[in-house]
């Protein structure tokens, strides 16, 4: 996945996002309660499936690799379905999302449910997940400024990882 995460942009929403998942439904099953509050989604074995293979992942997946991923695991689900399912989490603001550098979607379930900015490894893809104050208070008075209202923003910083950098430093990079 290095490659892919190179020249990323986020496309997540502005502002915190909404998790209504039932407490005894699985982790990330979501009724939907995001972008479109009104519309439950049905919980299937296959939004389950594709859920908790999220919860296990460190990293940024695309759809097909998240796909590779379940076919390995033998659960039953299609390469459509699965982009479906992963659209609808991130509607509803249960994972974020990524364009990596061939404009394809990449999709990570965050620890950190409200607004936030990602730190990105060039070469690993490895993602830290950082709250910028100083970046809100300049995005919000440089709006204001120009009268811009409503205003949403996304910054990505992309550096080498603490692990990757040591490797560089060494020669195997």
């Amino acid at each position: 996945m290095p490659p892919s995460l190179r020249e990323a942009s986020i496309s997540m929403p502005f502002g915190t996002k909404a998790d209504a998942t039932p407490s005894n439904a699985p982790s990330g099953a979501g009724t939907g309660a995001g972008s479109n509050p009104g519309k439950e989604q049905r919980v299937t074995k296959q939004r389950v499936a594709v859920s908790t293979a999220l919860d296990e992942l460190d990293d940024f997946v695309s759809t097909q690799e998240l796909y590779r991923i379940l076919q390995n695991k033998g659960v039953s689900v299609s390469l459509a379905t699965a982009y479906r399912i992963l659209q609808s989490l991130a509607d509803d603001g249960l994972v974020d999302v990524l364009r990596n550098g061939e404009g394809e979607a990449v999709y990570r379930r965050c620890a950190v449910t409200g607004h936030h900015h990602h730190l990105l490894c060039r070469n690993c893809g490895k993602a830290v997940e950082v709250e910028a104050p100083a970046v809100e208070t300049w995005a919000a008075r440089t709006a204001a400024e120009h009268g811009y209202t409503e205003v949403a923003h996304t910054v990505e910083i992309f550096g080498l990882c603490p692990d990757c950098t040591a490797l560089r430093a060494a020669g195997k990079l």
